[in-house]
């Protein structure tokens, strides 16, 4: 048999002021998530994070065929698709490198684990800004020579390098 998965860890909160609260993850620590497990047909799980200190909080629910009351109403049509979702994930911006760069081993092993993996939040997708974006703390881009169509100058940068590739 397989070990069972350790119970999640919860949100210890830090308050950088402006009323803004977010979860610690460092060398020693990080919270993490139940592994999700889809709900039963006709129920529902609910994560919620709030200004007023909820970080992913979990609940469970059962839609009701029809509910009268005031306040919030929500329809689902379950008969009617739009769009297939391909995942949920992030940006990976020089800033953001840098910033991952800059914590001790340990850290971004923990902060990637709960991003990436079963007990975090399960990122499958990342974005990552072809050459400069407004979060580079340099303008540069691959080929600045003009009429090179055929992008013999093209080159990657240190940026990319060091800090996405």
């Amino acid at each position: 048999t397989l070990p069972s998965p350790p119970a999640a860890r919860p949100c210890i909160p830090r308050d950088f002021g402006h009323g803004s609260l977010v979860c610690v993850c460092n060398a020693t620590y990080c919270d993490t998530l139940d592994p999700l497990v889809l709900p039963a047909p006709g129920s529902y799980v609910k994560y919620e994070s709030s200004k007023a200190g909820k970080r992913l909080e979990r609940s469970e629910g059962r839609f009701q065929h029809s509910l009268r009351t005031p306040g919030l109403l929500l329809t689902l049509n379950i008969t009617t698709l739009y769009q297939r979702l391909k995942g949920f994930g992030g940006s990976l911006s020089d800033a953001a490198a840098m910033n991952i760069l800059r914590l001790s081993r340990p850290a971004q092993d923990n902060l990637l684990r709960s991003y990436f993996s079963e007990c975090g939040i399960e990122y499958n997708l990342i974005r990552i800004p072809m050459a400069c974006s407004d979060f580079s703390v340099r303008p540069y881009s691959y080929d600045d020579i003009p009429h090179d169509y055929e992008l013999k100058h093209f080159r990657l940068v240190d940026e990319d390098v060091k800090m996405k590739v």
